[in-house]
């Protein structure tokens, strides 16, 4: 109940939150701010605090895991939105979850192995996301117009999601729970509503963005699950600086191009 109480309060923030980052700075920066830890890392603190820190530690390193089914998920919706529309997308990218958690539930690994998995993941697909040239300004730049319910029905649509997957993860065992807490449920509603007003460029520009805020993720939660045995609460410190190093580093990938002051020319090239 904590930990569902927790995700219920966060979700209305974070997804305001993204959705005008997006809105200001384009698609791919809200996919980057919601691929951090925001809610799984409270959810470990409140494991810790009820279990203690082996039982959170190995959560952890389910979670870890979790990362290779989010990057399933990002290029299964991108590569079917073009031909298969929202509900198409939606339901290639929830299958690719599914299966890629099936798998990694059956096959337990070690930190090294979990580590290995979930960043071999997010390496092989980033190549797989076409990026326009000037797409993310000019979505930023549509997306200013979209109309007054778009917000709201954003957060009500992901508290929805977050209490659906939050019940299913509670019953399905420790184990598993830690291989479906991922679910990106934020980056999911910030795709759909970017596909249905912008197009899939948008929706894939959206999931790019997500995959490089994962590698903050995977800071995060690699380090949890390596030292919060020994170190206790300190090993939530050295998470999170790893995790903010490792965002920094990514944010120029997601940066839009900066845009020309009004009444600027062009120079045209020779």
């Amino acid at each position: 109940m904590p930990v569902l109480l927790l995700k219920l309060l966060l979700t209305p923030l974070l997804i305001t939150l993204a959705s005008l980052a997006g809105r200001r700075w384009g698609p791919a920066v809200g996919g980057w701010l919601v691929g951090l830890p925001l809610t799984s890392a409270p959810v470990a603190v409140i494991l810790t605090a009820e279990h203690g820190a082996d039982f959170a530690a190995t959560a952890a390193l389910g979670i870890l895991g979790g990362v290779a089914s989010q990057a399933v998920f990002a290029v299964a919706y991108a590569r079917s939105a073009h031909r298969g529309g929202v509900v198409g997308a939606s339901a290639a990218a929830i299958a690719g979850f599914a299966a890629c958690t099936v798998v990694l539930s059956r096959a337990p690994l070690p930190l090294a192995g979990m580590l290995g998995v979930s960043l071999g993941a997010l390496l092989i697909s980033l190549p797989l996301f076409a990026r326009g040239s000037g797409g993310e300004r000019r979505t930023a730049r549509t997306a200013m117009r979209l109309p007054a319910w778009d917000l709201p029905a954003r957060v009500v649509v992901a508290t929805g999601f977050v209490a659906l997957v939050t019940g299913i993860a509670g019953a399905a065992g420790p184990r598993l729970a830690g291989l479906i807490t991922p679910f990106p449920i934020y980056a999911a509603v910030l795709t759909v509503f970017a596909h249905r007003a912008l197009g899939p460029r948008a929706a894939a520009a959206t999931l790019r963005g997500l995959v490089l805020g994962l590698f903050a993720f995977v800071s995060f939660f690699a380090v949890l699950a390596a030292t919060l045995p020994r170190l206790g609460w300190t090993a939530f410190l050295a998470a999170a600086a790893a995790t903010g190093l490792v965002q920094a580093a990514s944010l120029h990938s997601v940066s839009p191009p900066p845009v020309a002051p009004a009444g600027a020319r062009v120079a045209s090239r020779p």
